[in-house]
């Protein structure tokens, strides 16, 4: 058994810190908030193995130029002389090639499905009920360019073996009936699934107090010592922390802690919007994303979540209300139905995904602190890869063998 002090209480630091106490490890975790609102509460819940394009496309660099000068705009990338910002884009720059996307798809794949099946598994333990559903994603598309590119993308999918269907306007409406669409079809993600956040979040933390584990709240780290190539000690202002093994899982805090550590780890945070709106009537059943928007909308705890924007930047406290009125302005262009009203700031979540350049996390031991295990960098996919990579922590913490190939995400690459 090892002392293992998690760095991080976010989906990755406590699904670590789950799977590590399953094999009986000793387990700290240290969170420099007071874990109610990180990332990991106010995203949109969906488990999305359809995801195994990586943000770092072909695409992104042409789609992401015209977007630069629409207010409302789904992604925006902060104009600033930033070396952290001008590193990440050169390496964003790099990879954004037909053949990252190629070499990316199976190790996504892989991830993800892991993740899924993991999730099922947590469903069915005692005292982990959190509004899991596997009936899909519907991703509804207006215009012809975007079904060309959602049709371009089930082809791959289904090759990949996942499972997909393109979707007329009438099937769209047999799926979801108790909506009108104003829609030129959808793909219908049948591999993916929807959870309610808080629910998971809460789940994880009750079972990690009641198993004895040792949660730290409002602890921010503050140095680091190492000695060769061992990190020896952390500190929390004057308190300090030693451990056999150490898991950096702090999202978009992750690049600083590793400063400290001697590391350099490329993330940039990309901060999303999300508000949630009551729905008695119950109307939706499958999640949504609007292709073109870039919008998802997810039924969750008698209500729905509506999610949207990267904005690319360093860690501030602004809502830009443009950004979310245009997440609001977008939905009745799809569903005529659903009007939601532009919430005032304080009803407005927002949170950072730690955005890595070229799509993928980092998962695996550092190669500089040979007793540090890397888990970050999951950008819009951290919720739905978080217990993958909770999983696959505890079997390196372990030195057992991954469950999958990691080799692609590692933290030297």
């Amino acid at each position: 058994m090892s002392n293992i002090l998690i760095i991080g209480g976010g989906i990755a630091g406590l699904t670590s810190a789950y799977y590590l106490h399953k094999k009986g490890h000793q387990i700290t975790i240290l969170d420099k908030g007071e874990l109610i609102d990180n990332c990991s509460f106010g995203n949109a819940g969906m488990i999305v193995p359809s995801h195994f394009v990586p943000l770092a496309s072909p695409g992104m660099i042409q789609q992401g130029i015209r977007w630069m000068f629409n207010s409302k705009s789904p992604f925006y990338v902060r104009p600033s002389l930033n070396p952290d910002l001008i590193g990440w884009g050169l390496k964003f720059l790099k990879h954004a090639t037909a053949g990252h996307v190629s070499r990316s798809a199976v190790p996504l794949r892989d991830l993800s499905l892991l993740s899924k099946q993991l999730f099922e598994e947590l469903s069915k333990e005692p005292n982990f009920e959190f509004e899991l559903k596997s009936n899909g994603i519907l991703a509804f598309y207006k215009t012809e360019k975007a079904a060309e590119e959602e049709a371009h993308l089930a082809k791959n999918a289904i090759e990949l073996g996942l499972d997909m269907a393109v979707l007329n306007p009438a099937e769209c409406r047999l799926l979801q009936p108790d909506l009108k669409l104003d829609v030129l079809g959808a793909v219908h993600y049948r591999n993916d699934g929807h959870l309610y956040p808080p629910m998971l979040m809460n789940a994880l933390l009750n079972y990690l107090d009641r198993a004895g584990v040792t949660i730290r709240r409002n602890h921010e780290v503050t140095r680091v010592e190492s000695e060769g190539k061992k990190i020896t000690k952390v500190f929390t202002g004057n308190k300090v922390w030693e451990a056999d093994q150490y898991v950096l899982a702090a999202g978009s805090w992750s690049p600083a802690i590793a400063k400290m550590m001697g590391l350099n780890i490329s993330i940039m945070p990309g901060k999303g919007y999300s508000f949630l709106e009551k729905e008695p009537q119950g109307r939706m059943s499958i999640p949504a994303l609007l292709c073109e928007a870039r919008v998802a909308i997810t039924p969750m705890n008698g209500g729905i979540r509506y999610s949207g924007t990267m904005e690319l930047d360093k860690i501030n406290s602004r809502i830009n209300m443009q950004r979310v009125r245009g997440i609001v302005e977008s939905v009745p262009e799809y569903f005529p139905d659903l009007k939601p009203e532009l919430p005032v700031e304080k009803e407005i979540w927002y949170g950072f995904r730690p955005s890595s350049p070229d799509g993928l996390p980092y998962i695996g031991r550092s190669t500089k602190r040979v007793n540090l295990i890397v888990a970050t960098g999951h950008g819009m996919m951290g919720l739905s890869l978080g217990p993958a990579t909770g999983a696959l922590v505890s079997q390196i913490v372990s030195a057992e063998q991954p469950e999958i190939d990691i080799r692609p995400f590692s933290p030297a690459r």
